[in-house]
């Protein structure tokens, strides 16, 4: 069902590492020649093209690519209590942790009269995608929209692929998870098409669409589908991107003191997003690696989506990967980079303080990348791929401009001067230097 990589008695360098751990083919360099006339079609015809790409991809027409407002209520009124109090729960504890991620105001007095200020300011509008693929996500509008609202973010619009099943709108818990976080610009559009809305505006083209149908952003976030992660790679430059998303990834650091079934199911419920989804153990433990593929093959013939869970699971992407010990599987899940890193092991917290690359990390067997996908109050649009090793979670700096301010007096400047045209004149800037000395003659 799932393949095993040994890589005990190896001393495998960090470009060994890199090359040896298992990875989703991911194709985005595939997808730009399909994406790229999408694009520039949308930047041309703006809504005539939304809705002929719709029509073409989603089997589905919209006659409302801005959803009403109407519908947002319907949506929202239609929501059933349970579901409510769940997201309800889950927006007051994202909102409780990036409310927390503001940095404050910096001041630094260098001297007298000499003062920089580090200032944060949020861009002015935001463009989050929320994906319609395989499952509904409520809780992806939760993780999009309230870092952009903690933020300080004036300007949000979500959008959605339209649903045929759902009159050409997106899904009704999409919308209604949109209409409790009070956001009211929200779009039934999808894929490629939906990035090139956000980077360029979209003019409108039937009478319910205005005359301009959607502005252009200044930054665009949410996971998607490879399409989009493509488009995202094309209009990098035009806006600022989170990421260009890949299929999603747990691994499991453990030791033979693990649950194998408690892993086993860990594994599973990352398996059920997608097939080209990455499952990855990394153990020193033969035992539990065992026990583990025994539980595997039961739990998956259970599971609802078990077709899809078997194609993720013995796919190149997924691996059991042995190792000596916990030392070398601290190397290999660092050079992995994964989006979601659990660590079960004996003395997990101590090891999770010395992992430098993952999206997110889930300490001890009562913290499943479940919880944080929903509750743990965390961000769970995450770095995919090993881009872990340089890129952080979706959050509240993903939304926000450090800004400069540098105030000097007379005296302050004038002590620098010399300095200032010394430098200057090394570089064979000149006009600089007398910018500054020209203002004490």
């Amino acid at each position: 069902m799932i393949q095993r990589i040994d890589l005990r008695g190896q001393t495998l360098s960090r470009r060994e590492l890199l090359a040896v751990v298992p990875r989703a083919e991911v194709g985005v360099d595939d997808a730009l020649a399909a994406v790229g006339p999408i694009v520039a079609d949308v930047r041309r015809r703006g809504a005539a093209a939304l809705r002929d790409v719709a029509e073409r991809f989603d089997g589905v027409r919209p006659q409302d690519l801005r959803v009403p407002r109407a519908a947002l209520d319907a949506a929202l009124a239609a929501l059933e209590a349970p579901l409510r109090e769940a997201l309800e729960e889950a927006i007051r504890r994202v909102r409780a942790v990036h409310g927390a991620q503001v940095p404050p105001e910096h001041t630094t007095r260098l001297a007298d009269g000499a003062v920089v200020r580090q200032r944060y300011v949020p861009v002015e509008r935001v463009g989050l995608y929320v994906p319609g693929g395989l499952a509904v996500y409520p809780s992806s509008v939760i993780m999009n929209v309230v870092a952009a609202q903690e933020a300080g973010v004036p300007g949000l619009a979500v959008t959605s692929p339209p649903q045929k099943e759902h009159g050409g709108l997106p899904h009704p818990t999409i919308l209604a998870a949109c209409a409790l976080l009070g956001v009211e610009e929200v779009y039934a559009v999808g894929g490629a098409q939906a990035v090139a809305m956000f980077a360029y505006g979209a003019e409108g083209s039937e009478p319910q669409d205005g005359t301009v149908l959607c502005e252009p952003v200044d930054v665009i976030t949410g996971p998607g589908n490879v399409y989009v992660a493509a488009a995202k790679r094309l209009v990098r430059g035009v806006v600022g991107i989170d990421a260009e998303a890949g299929p999603t990834e747990i691994a499991v650091l453990a030791d033979a003191t693990a649950d194998p079934t408690h892993v086993a199911l860990d594994l599973i419920s990352q398996a059920e997003h997608d097939p080209m989804a990455a499952s990855v153990l990394v153990t020193p433990s033969v035992e539990l690696a065992s026990a583990v593929e025994a539980r595997l093959v039961d739990l998956a013939d259970a599971t609802k989506h078990s077709s899809r869970v078997l194609q993720a699971l013995g796919g190149p992407q997924s691996a059991i990967v042995m190792v000596d010990d916990l030392e070398q599987g601290l190397a290999v899940v660092d050079a992995y980079g994964a989006e979601h890193l659990e660590i079960q092991t004996a003395d997990a917290a101590a090891l999770a303080d010395r992992v430098h690359n993952a999206g997110a990390i889930f300490v001890g067997p009562w913290s499943p990348v479940s919880l944080g996908d929903y509750m743990a109050g965390s961000n769970h649009v995450l770095p995919t791929g090993g881009t872990a090793r340089y890129a952080s979670a979706l959050g509240v700096l993903s939304f926000l401009k450090s800004v400069q301010v540098i105030e000097y007096s007379r005296d302050a400047l004038g002590e620098l001067a010399g300095r200032i045209v010394a430098l200057a004149g090394d570089e064979d800037l000149p006009a600089h230097g007398e910018a500054v000395r020209g203002r004490f003659h």
